[in-house]
């Protein structure tokens, strides 16, 4: 499971914030002086133009190029944040912000701040979370690689709504609106360009309303090359979504694979079978039992990897497994391994007690594996779910409830 990050630099909430703030438009900097500009003038239009009442603030994660000088210059909150990452940026810039509402994007000049009006309706309307969507807004040309227009979003974004449910169809739009409130509860703690679909991910465990709007995606005016790497942020963007989905990650395949083992074993045991020109016999016992035990420990990891992310608040405590971890106490659980343990042992003592009766000499092979494999199997299984009910036991050590 996840394991939580180092926090970035704490800032001080806007104490004395003007409570009639409704609107912060946030943008993460790293050497933008060459697009900052438009970026913040644009958003200013955008507020005089809408009459929202409302503020921008740059994150700057550590410019050398003036873009602080050059923010603070045409009316913008510089908010230092010495951490390094996208994610670190927009975390202190959120925790700093006086609006109820954020609305974040990037200062590339690849997002438009000038009409931010459908963004702010769906805030007002209720909406928590409000996505950006550049597929239905438009992909102007040049301004996204193809690897990411025809591979690396598509297959990221259905992978997150697959494993998630998610209603949003473009998971890594960094265009988006939130009620400032309901994220900082969600207690963010990615610090890389994983922020953004963590963000997505656990507003959608947690339950907020989330919808999305049609955004438009120019080039960006960079005259360098983007902080994005597409295979390193790709991966760390698919490894948060595979550690946050323990069903998916080890429960699915686990089942498979417990499912499949024992289905070939049951139909192995009686005797021979043959499947065309192929014949299975006590051979396909030793496959059948490494994919009963491989899958059985996938679904120990499963509970074990579920419980660690309740216990710690990354994920929500479900009906089903709120009801199997009362039932399924650790003394059942020694309970059902023992019963196992002693069932598998007493078909291998039984196995080898007929092969001493010939005087461990020459065996009927297929019948004296037919007998052990199961039985081996049971011994080995019994033991991994007394082991995983101990670890799960020491899991749960000082939580409360």
């Amino acid at each position: 499971m996840p394991v939580l990050l180092e926090k970035t630099a704490e800032l001080p909430a806007a104490e004395d914030a003007a409570t009639d703030c409704e609107l912060t438009i946030l943008m993460p900097c790293l050497n933008e002086a060459r697009t900052l500009p438009a970026c913040i003038e644009k958003a200013q239009r955008y507020l005089r133009r809408s009459g929202v009442k409302g503020e921008v603030v740059i994150a700057d994660n550590g410019s050398t190029d003036g873009s602080q000088a050059i923010a603070s210059a045409l009316g913008a909150r510089v908010v230092p944040v010495p951490l390094r990452g996208y994610g670190a940026a927009l975390g202190a810039g959120i925790r700093a912000a006086r609006g109820r509402y954020v609305v974040m994007g990037d200062s590339d000049d690849s997002y438009d701040f000038e009409h931010l009006d459908a963004f702010v309706e769906k805030l007002r309307e209720g909406h928590e979370l409000v996505m950006g969507n550049r597929f239905k807004g438009g992909i102007k040309p040049g301004a996204m690689p193809p690897l990411h227009r025809y591979l690396g979003n598509p297959v990221l974004t259905f992978i997150g709504r697959l494993f998630f449910g998610s209603p949003s169809n473009d998971f890594h739009c960094g265009l988006r609106g939130f009620e400032r409130e309901a994220i900082l509860r969600l207690g963010l703690t990615t610090q890389g360009m994983e922020f953004a679909s963590e963000m997505v991910v656990k507003a959608t465990l947690r339950r907020l309303r989330i919808t999305e709007v049609p955004t438009t995606l120019s080039k960006d005016g960079r005259d360098r090359p983007p902080h994005l790497r597409s295979w390193r942020d790709g991966w760390r963007h698919l490894k948060f979504l595979l550690v946050h989905s323990p069903r998916w990650l080890f429960l699915y395949p686990g089942v498979t694979l417990t499912a499949l083992g024992l289905a070939l074993m049951a139909a192995v045991l009686p005797g021979p079978l043959a499947l065309g020109g192929v014949v299975l016999d006590v051979h396909s016992l030793m496959m059948a039992m490494a994919s009963t035990l491989l899958g059985l420990q996938f679904i120990v990891f499963f509970l074990l990897a579920k419980q660690f992310a309740i216990n710690h608040d990354l994920l929500p405590l479900g009906e089903t497994f709120d009801a199997y971890r009362r039932a399924f106490t650790l003394e059942r659980a020694l309970m059902l391994g023992g019963v196992v343990v002693l069932a598998g042992a007493g078909g291998t003592f039984a196995a080898i007690a007929t092969w001493g009766m010939g005087g461990f000499g020459d065996l009927n092979y297929q019948m004296f594996m037919r007998g052990l494999v199961p039985s081996l199997t049971a011994l080995l299984a019994g033991c991994q779910i007394a082991i995983g009910a101990f670890l799960a036991a020491i899991l749960d050590l000082g939580r409360r409830g």
